[in-house]
């Protein structure tokens, strides 16, 4: 059975960091895609960014290009999510995501939450100002 945990979030003033980071198991990542999504009161759920874990191709939303970085660690069976220079606007529960890779048609794809098959159940990141 396919199981996704993340960790790391927490409350982080404006300007810190946080990595986040999604255990997996039941799975050969180099099959599958590995997204992370967030979701704030009130508002769809929305793609951040992705891997796709057999050419090591990676995707992200325009509003966190620059700041944050997704990765694999395959030894530890992790995909991570290091958030710099976070935002207010960055507070949300954030979601780690997998599917297998020959369920995607287009790119586009991966970073939309109604492709996914398998979730986790979320971390909260709060950032303060």
């Amino acid at each position: 059975e396919v199981q996704l945990v993340e960790s790391g979030g927490g409350l982080v003033q404006a300007g810190g960091s946080l990595r986040l980071a999604c255990a997996h198991s039941g799975f050969s990542f180099d099959d599958y895609a590995v997204a992370w999504f967030r979701q704030a009161p009130g508002k769809e759920r929305e793609g951040v960014s992705c891997i796709n874990g057999s050419d090591s191709t990676t995707y992200y939303v325009d509003s966190v290009k620059g700041r944050f970085t997704i990765s694999s660690d395959n030894a530890k069976n992790t995909v991570y999510l290091q958030m710099n220079s976070l935002k207010p606007e960055d507070t949300a529960v954030y979601y780690c995501a997998a599917d297998v890779l020959t369920s995607f048609l287009y790119e586009l794809e991966y970073m939309s939450p109604w492709e996914y098959d398998d979730w986790g159940k979320g971390t909260l990141v709060t950032v303060f100002s």
